[in-house]
């Protein structure tokens, strides 16, 4: 029985089987004949083996706004490339990812670098692990900057290919809309909405919603000259079309622009590097000064190497900063600081905080309130009034708190070293190996055991390190004069460690650099307020090439000059727009108060002529020397640019190099020649 039921499982499963292959080969001719094929031809056609980069940017820009350090980097991304991408999300989170990316691929060897060259110093590795931090945005200011530098570029080619068009179809819009059609280039996303502004319902109305998006004024212009156009309509000047006329001097206040931009981009390449390398470059540098002239051993180890220490690093920040400061060249707007609810404010509304606060603001109406009201606008801060204080308070708190920490190491230091500095009773100038370094070390260990017990006893007395040497195993064979030489080195070690505390005028030091720390908002405000000053002609030409396009085209009056100097306006702004603002009520007299509130020569000759337009004559004769001059005014902007260039390369160089030289002085050369002059005279006193 049991032979039998076998066979028939046997037979039972080949059977099985065979009906298995059949079917399968029946399926697979009815596949073949389906449409299961081309499907399949379909999916194999779409389907892509090799590796995208645009993919994976897409799922980095994922990834990095889920880690939270790396989401603040990502958003002030996106808050610039949503300006020159118009909207174009795809983009925005592809050049995001792709920015921040190469940012990190140079970040992380760097902070790697720093963590092997002072990995046994830790409180100036975690200094310079948080000034590397600030070095991103720097790293991702330029990469953002060189983008809004090629769409300037790609600008060129755009209102060169304008002309061409404009002379085939003879209408603003259409010429717009074909040179836009080129989806490769960033230029064409903002000839594409230039296009939708001027077909619009209400064109006027989504003018002044693109005048608040567009990356750059050049591209306002544009935008504005094409409305006026095409509403107004273009006439011939000079047997030219005023609309190309115009686009031509949109084009030559752009080639100013590069050219500016890439000198000063040549001047400041390497001086934010030269700036930084001395923070990476103290321990290498204090490793060779110790490995070549080990007398120098007892000042990098001690207080005093600290100290110098923390000066270049306090001096590469604040150089740093100043650096980013005098290098801004005014392309996309640097300031990627949430306005609308900052850390700041969320400490303003806190019922505390806003106590704390308001016991440091000045009152509204006061003098020193309409001062740094004063300073706040003319410096183009983005801070409210609190969010100035806010800043101040917490950068002092921070400070005097970094400063107690600070003194509170350098003690530990200098009693580390006296605890670790190898004994002798001589000076070597070459410093002490083999048998002499383990003598050494040994004593040192031995005078530790009576400094652990006899630390802290202020009334401990030398007599009293005798009595405990006496009963000690470590000098049990020694003699009485050996046992009285070792206590009055202990006790001289002693009373070194003892005074390493916190003491009065330490804390009188640290409320010293707090009280700075609470200016040093208002400085570099008043810093950047000088550094704008130095712009001041270059916008004042840009006034007049506006004047200049906006004076032959018909029903342009004053009202209208004075709406586009404000949209394009930066140092003289405010007056401008309170000009805008009361020239309802006496058009003549508005512009005197502008006039008076103003004392560059240039703005208020432009200024004068303006009341002459509002009264007396017509606006193109009261500019008229600003088109028979034209080729004049050109030469000497170049020329005031290259001096304004100059000044800054002056300005950067002083302070991009700084550090470095702090550094080789203060922490090479002096600690060398006067640490080997007293080496060598003690040396000589021993020998005598």
């Amino acid at each position: 029985m049991p032979t039998n039921m076998l066979k028939y499982v046997i037979i039972a499963t080949g059977a099985l089987f065979a009906v298995l292959i059949m079917a399968y080969v029946i399926l697979n001719k009815k596949m073949q004949k389906s449409e299961y094929q081309q499907i399949k031809k379909l999916r194999q056609g779409t389907k892509s083996n090799n590796f995208s980069f645009e993919v994976l940017y897409q799922k980095l820009y994922i990834t990095y706004s889920k880690i939270p350090f790396l989401k603040a980097y990502i958003l002030k991304l996106r808050r610039r490339l949503e300006i020159l991408n118009v909207d174009d999300e795809y983009v925005t989170r592809r050049d995001s990812a792709k920015i921040l990316s190469r940012v990190l691929l140079i970040i992380i060897p760097i902070i790697t670098g720093s963590i092997i060259l002072a990995h046994t110093n830790y409180l100036t590795l975690s200094i310079i692990l948080i000034f590397e931090i600030f070095m991103v945005d720097n790293f991702i200011d330029n990469m953002v900057d060189k983008m809004d530098n090629n769409l300037l570029k790609e600008q060129l080619e755009f209102f060169a290919e304008i002309r061409h068009a404009y002379h085939e179809f003879n209408m603003v819009e259409e010429a717009i809309y074909q040179i836009s059609q080129d989806d490769e280039k960033n230029i064409s996303k903002q000839g594409e909405k230039i296009y939708e502004v001027l077909i619009a319902n209400d064109p006027e109305t989504e003018l002044e919603k693109y005048y608040d998006i567009a990356p750059n004024p050049y591209l306002k212009e544009f935008a504005g000259i094409s409305y006026l156009t095409k509403e107004f309509g273009d006439r011939k000047v000079d047997k030219t079309s005023l609309y190309l006329k115009n686009v031509s001097n949109i084009t030559e206040e752009m080639q100013i622009e590069i050219l500016k931009r890439d000198k000063i981009d040549y001047v400041f390449q390497s001086l934010s590097i030269i700036s930084i390398v001395p923070v990476l470059g103290l321990e290498p540098l204090k490793n060779w000064a110790v490995g070549n002239f080990s007398f120098t051993q007892s000042f990098y180890s001690g207080k005093g190497g600290m100290v110098v220490q923390i000066l270049i690093i306090l001096l590469t920040v604040i150089c740093y900063l100043l650096l980013r400061k005098v290098k801004n060249n005014g392309s996309t707007d640097k300031s990627t600081q949430n306005t609308q609810n900052p850390w700041q404010e969320k400490v303003y509304k806190n019922p505390i905080g806003k106590k704390i606060v308001n016991l440091f603001v000045p009152k509204k109406g006061t003098k020193d309130y309409i001062k740094v009201q004063k300073l706040l606008k003319d410096s183009a801060s983005k801070l409210k009034m609190e969010w100035l204080y806010v800043n101040r308070i917490t950068v002092a708190i921070v400070t005097l708190l970094v400063s107690l920490f600070l003194f509170v190491q350098l003690h530990k230091v200098a009693v580390n070293w006296v605890y670790t500095e190898p004994t002798t009773d001589y000076n070597i100038m070459t410093g002490l190996t083999g048998n002499d370094l383990a003598q050494a070390q040994a004593v040192t260990e031995s005078d530790n055991k009576f400094l652990d017990m006899f630390k802290g006893k202020i009334n401990t007395t030398e007599q009293d390190i005798i009595t405990a040497m006496e009963k000690s195993k470590d000098y049990s064979d020694s003699t009485e004069e050996d046992i009285q030489k070792a206590a009055e080195r202990v006790y001289k070690k002693l009373q070194k460690i003892n005074k390493e505390v916190l003491g009065w005028f330490e804390v009188l030091l640290a409320v010293i650099f707090m009280v700075l720390a609470y200016m040093s908002p208002i400085w570099l405000m008043m810093f950047q307020l000088k550094m704008r000053m130095m712009e001041m002609e270059d916008e004042v030409m840009q006034f007049q090439t506006i004047i200049l396009m906006l004076m032959r085209i018909e029903r342009v009056n004053v009202e209208i000059i004075l709406e586009w100097l404000e949209r394009y306006a930066n140092i003289f702004k405010e007056p401008i727009s309170r000009c805008v603002n009361n020239y309802e009520s006496g058009a003549w007299e508005a512009l005197e108060v502008m006039r008076n509130e103003t004392n560059y020569p240039l703005f208020i000759r432009i200024v004068e002529s303006l009341q002459a337009a509002v009264e007396k004559i017509p606006i193109r004769d009261a500019f008229d020397e600003l088109d028979s001059d034209r080729d004049y005014y050109q030469a000497k902007r170049r020329e005031s640019n290259d001096r304004l260039i100059s000044r800054k390369a002056m300005i950067g160089k002083v302070i991009g190099f700084a550090p470095m030289v702090v550094m080789f002085v203060g922490y090479l050369i002096v600690p060398l020649v006067f640490i080997g002059l007293t080496s060598m005279s003690s040396s000589m006193t021993s020998i005598q």
